[in-house]
């Protein structure tokens, strides 16, 4: 069990100020971004000198620095991702908070000795989950937002029995979708979140009830579990994060001030935690598993407290902090230049020379003086300790010359600490892969998902040339037009009972299924553990060649493209890779069902209409009584049946429905199969343009 006293608290740094913030407040790490493959591009983030003085920053108080590279990269990105390596070298960076699975197999070969993250953009939420993560190459994962207690000490005790960390979002905004499912801002303007360039269209008017246009469906309140610290410590997550790299300074000084009183045992002060910034108040639903009321937007009030709270917080990181205590120890002797040793907690110690003593016209200096010169050292990081001294008699230095040893002598310490502080990392050469051996087939295969079995009744003899049917794994035991060996079953896309899906994948394979789609981390250490065949799903987020080769080093047999690919960058690789084809987008995975929350289950009529009208459906999945998440989908479906060369060098292209009838799926299984003609959806959209 892990001590509170001994988790890291993590906080954010989106700017120079807000680093200083973090640590002047107590924080033991901080996570922040480069100018690129940041999730939050539009902080200001830091160029190569920043990078390397934040670290130097970090350092000098004993913090961590994690560099944030958690973004999907394109094959032509990896030069630019290759010199920040060097600078992430250069600077000593402690880790690398990675969602890229491609990205983390070349940081992995270039610079082995920085440590990995799983960003929870990885959307890694179970036991399973941990297990993969370490096999790819990890050594801490952060944990999805949305865990209960209960949940979230499961994949603790796992982390803890394979030799994994987690860490865990303690305080911050909420994004409605699980991290890493979201392509809302992407689909409707063009700006994606897995590129760091999320624009929140999600805080704006959606609603299930017409009559209400201004309801704000898809935001909810701030998360906050400050007052549940010690108790998250001793379920053994080793980092609190706080969430905030595009907030101002005071809110990380709030946020960090009371994370760390409440882990010293303080009461920490929530109201000025409110004041600075929060949506409606602060929501701790997920973690007690109470999910009611947490829903909020931004309201007038919660901007105008902040004005009485941010001079405040700015003089609580206006001074430094004083991280260490040194002793000092004189040596002033005639005919020899004045030494100064000092020594801090740790053992460091390093000694400056000054000036040569001078016979003493009035009055010799003396312990006393030399104390009180030693004790000036308000504009640094240090507080005095012990002061010292071997002194001849009749001996004396000017202030000037006490004062240049003290500065001098500060300084040394605090170059020797930072170097003490910094890991000396390696590079190795840069990965090149190999050339590819295997090339798309001229005519790409058909695969067709489906929400339920009914869809497939209209579909008859088409259904002998769907090369793969894809399905939830709750109907593997319906009738099915296709043999079970041409079937890929679908787990849930959030798991909260992993012994339950456990049952019903063994279930399966005892009914002769042998194939499972990977939607989320935890489904490809439980299919290889169980002895599926593999197959990649959107949730992996194949997004260049390096990935592709990550993916099938960890099993899989073929993977599909991620949606945001332009066609210019889809990648060459030995793992076939399919392009999605037809059908809405899941823009969302939610854990709060929005329409549910809204007008209940009973007034359900799976649809989401946006200011501008546009109605997105969206659906539960339940496989217990309650439903287990929601999905919302596009309101324009992925129409590429009159573009057949969108998608011809692909491997396979997918038919994805989702409220479709029989006799749709059948139209437009033929129009892609056969080139017959189908009515085009009233609203569509193209992909890989």
């Amino acid at each position: 069990m892990t001590h509170p006293e001994k988790a890291e608290l993590l906080a954010p740094a989106g700017s120079p100020e807000a680093l200083t913030a973090a640590l002047r407040c107590g924080a033991d790490a901080v996570y922040l971004g480069a100018k690129q493959f940041s999730a939050r591009a539009n902080a200001e983030n830091f160029d190569r000198d920043g990078l390397i003085a934040a670290a130097e920053a970090c350092h000098l108080a004993g913090a961590k620095l994690y560099l944030a590279v958690n973004t999907l990269i394109f094959d032509s990105e990896f030069p630019a991702l290759d010199a920040l390596l060097e600078t992430a070298a250069e600077a000593g960076a402690d880790g690398c908070i990675v969602q890229d699975l491609g990205a983390a197999a070349y940081i992995a070969r270039r610079l082995p000795t920085l440590r990995l993250h799983a960003s929870t953009q990885l959307t890694v939420h179970t036991p399973a989950g941990v297990r993969f993560a370490k096999q790819a190459g990890f050594c801490r994962i952060v944990a999805a937002r949305e865990l209960s207690r209960d949940q979230l000490a499961a994949v603790c005790k796992e982390a803890q029995s394979c030799g994994m960390e987690v860490e865990a979002f303690v305080h911050g905004a909420h994004c409605m979708c699980v991290s890493g499912q979201c392509f809302l801002s992407a689909a409707m303007g063009g700006r994606s979140a897995n590129r760091g360039d999320c624009a929140q269209p999600c805080r704006l008017p959606f609603t299930a009830d017409v009559r209400l246009r201004d309801y704000c469906a898809l935001s909810l309140k701030d998360l906050s579990l400050v007052t549940h610290l010690r108790e998250i410590t001793e379920i053994g997550v080793r980092s609190l994060k706080i969430e905030g790299r595009m907030k101002r300074p005071e809110y990380v000084a709030a946020a960090v001030t009371a994370c760390r009183d409440a882990l010293n045992g303080k009461p920490p002060a929530l109201g000025t935690l409110r004041a600075v910034f929060s949506r409606s108040g602060f929501t701790d639903g997920y973690y007690t598993a109470q999910r009611r009321d947490m829903f909020g937007t931004r309201q007038k009030q919660d901007v105008t407290a902040a004005q009485d709270v941010l001079a405040p917080l700015r003089e609580t990181y206006r001074k430094p902090r004083k991280y260490d205590t040194l002793d000092a120890h004189y040596t002033l002797h005639a005919g020899q230049p004045a030494a100064l040793t000092v020594t801090d907690r740790a053992g460091h110690a390093v000694t400056v020379t000054g000036e040569i003593p001078q016979p003493a016209r009035s009055r010799p200096t003396a312990l006393p003086q030399l104390a009180q010169s030693f004790e000036k050292l308000g504009d640094t990081v240090f507080s005095a300790g012990q002061v010292t001294a071997d002194a001849g008699d009749g001996l004396m230095l000017p202030a000037s010359a006490l004062n240049a040893l003290r500065r001098d002598a500060a300084a040394q310490m605090s170059r020797c600490i930072i170097a003490a502080n910094t890991p000396a990392h390696q590079l190795c050469s840069a990965p090149v892969r190999a050339q590819s051996r295997r090339h798309a087939p001229q005519e790409p295969e058909f695969r067709l998902q489906i929400r339920r079995p009914e869809q497939l009744s209209a579909l008859g003899t088409l259904a002998d040339e769907i090369a793969y049917l894809l399905l939830p794994l709750k109907f593997a035991e319906a009738e099915l037009p296709l043999p079970r060996e041409r079937c890929i079953l679908l787990t849930p896309r959030f798991v909260n009972d992993e012994n339950d899906v456990i049952a019903r994948l063994k279930h399966a394979k005892a009914l002769g299924f042998s194939h499972l789609g990977i939607q989320q981390p935890g489904d490809l250490a439980l299919g290889t553990e169980l002895g599926f065949t593999l197959h990649g799903t959107l949730g992996m987020h194949a997004a260049n060649g390096f990935a592709l080769d990550a993916l099938r080093a960890l099993g899989l047999c073929d993977v599909l493209l991620t949606p945001e690919l332009p066609a210019a960058e889809l990648p060459q690789g030995d793992l076939p890779a399919g392009i999605f084809a037809y059908g809405r987008l899941p823009l969302m995975l939610t854990r709060n069902c929005p329409v549910q929350a809204q007008v209940g289950c009973r007034n359900c009529r799976h649809a989401l209409t946006d200011r501008k009208g546009a109605v997105l459906y969206t659906d539960c999945t339940r496989y217990a009584e309650s439903p287990d998440y929601a999905e919302i989908f596009n309101s324009a479906a992925v129409w590429l049946a009159d573009r057949p060369r969108g998608y011809r060098s692909a491997a396979y292209a997918l038919l994805a429905m989702t409220d479709e009838s029989p006799e749709r799926v059948r139209a437009v299984v033929s129009a892609y199969l056969h080139g017959t003609e189908c009515a085009q959806p009233e609203r569509f959209t193209r992909i890989h343009r």
